[in-house]
């Protein structure tokens, strides 16, 4: 006999539970999903690709990828620093630090923009400073690097932390009776045990920031070919009711962010078989 679809749970209520999960997923997800896609096909491929094959879109696509691209390696780098840091060490003001690492999910991306550009706009505090050394922050696409890294930062920090906190201190120290030095020992010991939820992290703050609008567009400065992303793009159209167009550019950002995940998560099984958790 062949396996069978699932194997039956000896807890009750597997079907009910089914159920609800699949339900909340066509409804929060797959209808929306299914709808942008349907009305990319009432609209036409041709018609799609004339809307998307244009210099401006272009621009935008590769400007909000290519950041958000390098926002997540940053806040992947740093953000499994401060989780170890976090958990690892105790230090005066830990607490206070830790909580504020949650900032960017309780703060509206809008008074977030604000924030930022107040902060870092010419007359502002941080870049006044860098304007006296001819740097211009805020209405460049530096700007939009920092936004983009200030919104992801907290998912690698808070997915990594856990995984940090089940790792026990005896295993770095069995490392090092074995003659291992530290580096050899966070390369092959420490490393991969947190690279599955790195990379989840990563892609959480990579997809957080291929969407990211509110924090952004005030920081921007919203120049078409120069520091306007897609988002800004898909507003634009639905203001002037050209919905078929502005369901195009979501169809084009849809495409490159599932190949993106995709290749995320092909990345993140190869590195759970290596390390023997599947």
């Amino acid at each position: 006999m062949g396996r069978p679809l699932y194997e039956r749970s000896p807890m009750p209520g597997l079907g009910l539970s089914a159920g609800i999960t699949l339900t909340m997923l066509s409804i929060v997800v797959l209808l929306p999903v299914g709808a942008l896609l349907a009305k990319g096909v009432s609209f036409g491929p041709g018609n799609l690709w004339d809307v998307v094959n244009r210099e401006r879109v272009w621009s935008a696509l590769f400007l909000s990828f290519r950041l958000s691209f390098f926002a997540a390696i940053f806040n992947l780098v740093f953000g499994t620093l401060l989780a170890w840091v976090l958990v690892r060490y105790r230090f005066a003001g830990r607490r206070l630090l830790d909580a504020a690492v949650d900032l960017p999910f309780a703060l509206p991306t809008a008074v977030a923009g604000i924030a930022l550009t107040a902060l870092y706009a010419p007359n502002g505090v941080l870049g006044g400073l860098a304007q006296q050394i001819g740097w211009k922050i805020a209405y460049t696409q530096t700007g939009i690097l920092i936004a983009l890294v200030f919104v992801g930062l907290p998912f690698v920090a808070r997915t990594v932390q856990p995984v940090v906190e089940e790792i026990e201190r005896e295993v770095e120290e069995a490392s090092a009776t074995l003659g291992a030095s530290r580096l050899t020992t966070l390369r092959r010991v420490i490393l991969p045990m947190l690279a599955p939820a790195a990379l989840t992290g990563f892609a959480l703050a990579l997809a957080r920031a291929v969407g990211e609008y509110g924090s952004v567009i005030f920081i921007a400065g919203n120049i078409p070919l120069k520091t306007e992303i897609a988002p800004l793009l898909i507003v634009i159209q639905l203001e002037e009711f050209n919905y078929d167009a502005a369901a195009a550019i979501g169809i084009a950002m849809l495409t490159i962010s599932f190949a993106m995940l995709l290749a995320i998560n092909l990345i993140q099984i190869w590195s759970r078989r290596r390390i023997g958790y599947v």
